[in-house]
């Protein structure tokens, strides 16, 4: 798909997926990457606390301003884009981490936008995968159409083992789920969906592990809030694509990057 068809099919349902990103050699790389981090850390941690290394691994922070990322992301968002966030998620097979309660872990349906406290423009998130991602695994499943809703209601979920640090869920009532699809991916390839697009994930049921890189992008128009249900600082921002004439967000880029545009 060209720009244009990426914006149109984007603006439309809400999301991309099946985006190619990483050629053989830079996932081998990639996951070599991730493997040195799984053996420092554990997979305990590794599973939803590497957050925002972007800020410490070039590596990293190469994924996430690769080409044909922000190409996507320019492309839904327009030429000036912020790097707001990022975190790796794995949902590894039960048998590999211990869970409270032996409870395995899945993502309640909600919207990204929920937990964010800015305003004035639009979040795209990237799930970039770097194991082959289907119904088996946990794969990401959206509704689509969903981000003309605006934001639901959120309350606290009521199953054990969601990977939302808030605990919340939109209730059921509120998600049209026979409308939902799954978005399996390849590794190295993507999807991106809007901050309004309600989405899930089930528990990782096979023997695989299901790792990927969420990155979060917004546009320069975009501006910090205050406000007590999104509670969020922003340290770790950093101008990705095209130029920032408003400097709503502080410059977070790390010594180690070097802007190409």
């Amino acid at each position: 798909m060209n720009a244009q068809q990426m914006k149109t099919r984007y603006d439309s349902r809400g999301f991309l997926t099946g985006v190619p990103v990483l050629g053989a050699e830079e996932l081998v790389e990639a996951r070599r990457a991730f493997a040195k981090l799984e053996e420092e850390f554990g997979k305990e941690h590794t599973q939803y606390s590497l957050h925002n290394i972007h800020q410490s691994h070039p590596w990293a922070m190469d994924l996430a301003t690769h080409p044909h990322t922000l190409e996507a992301i320019t492309a839904v968002l327009g030429p000036n884009v912020i790097l707001l966030d990022s975190r790796f998620i794995c949902k590894y097979p039960s048998s590999a981490v211990p869970h409270k309660e032996d409870t395995a872990p899945y993502v309640a349906w909600h919207q990204d936008i929920k937990y964010w406290g800015f305003e004035g423009g639009p979040v795209a998130s990237v799930w970039l995968a770097l194991d082959d991602v289907d119904t088996e695994n946990g794969v990401l499943q959206v509704i689509p159409g969903s981000h003309k809703q605006g934001i639901l209601e959120h309350r606290t979920a009521t199953a054990p083992g969601n990977m939302l640090s808030a605990n919340q869920e939109i209730p059921g009532h509120l998600v049209d789920v026979e409308k939902a699809v799954e978005c399996p991916l390849k590794a190295g390839q993507m999807s991106v969906h809007d901050g309004l697009t309600v989405h899930a994930s089930e528990p990782n049921l096979s023997h695989r592990r299901r790792c990927g890189f969420v990155i979060r992008y917004v546009p320069t128009t975009a501006y910090p809030v205050q406000d007590p249900e999104r509670p969020r600082s922003f340290p770790a921002t950093v101008l990705v694509a095209g130029t920032d004439e408003f400097q709503h967000f502080e410059d977070h880029t790390p010594s180690f990057f070097s802007k190409a545009f």
